[in-house]
């Protein structure tokens, strides 16, 4: 079976969640014939990254030939699964951090709960003096935490372009 006639099967016997997307690919490429725009249409109905990349390299094969095409997704699989094993690792290692920032967020303003009950303290942080250290110290609260997270978050998978 050729290629441009394999996929529409996957609209029949593909993963479940997939076979919408490749059931349009065989109504589009039977009502066409242009392979290389139903891909097209594909992978902007997958919008995915990962499908892009597998959309990608059906193009490839399609266009090179050869009979390497089940070499060829299994390669990608393979990248693909390191890909998401490595992403997870970092998420994980992403919570420690974000969790971390809220520790030390929340570490100087229970010290300052616990200095609380001394009357010394609340003397201390009633007056005006009190008052803009506990404003100031907010706000560097406020943009420590901000900056941990952003420095924390991981890019987005990029898309393949068309």
């Amino acid at each position: 079976m050729s290629l441009p006639e394999a996929l529409p099967q996957l609209g029949n016997r593909g993963p479940e969640q997939l076979r919408s997307a490749f059931r349009r690919f065989g109504e589009d490429y039977r009502a066409t014939g242009r392979f290389a725009e139903s891909l097209d249409r594909l992978k902007a109905n997958l919008a995915d990254p990962v499908g892009d990349r597998v959309v990608e390299a059906l193009r490839m094969a399609r266009e090179v030939g050869g009979t390497d095409l089940g070499r060829l997704l299994r390669t990608l699989s393979t990248f693909l699964r390191e890909y998401s094993r490595t992403r997870s690792e970092l998420e994980t290692r992403k919570g420690w951090t974000v969790n971390a920032a809220r520790l030390a967020l929340a570490a100087p303003w229970v010290l300052l709960l616990l200095l609380s009950t001394q009357p010394s303290a609340v003397a201390a942080y009633n007056q005006p003096a009190g008052a803009f250290v506990l404003l100031i110290g907010g706000g560097v609260s406020f943009v420590a935490y901000r900056v941990t997270l952003r420095i924390a978050r991981l890019p987005s998978q990029p898309r393949v372009p068309p």
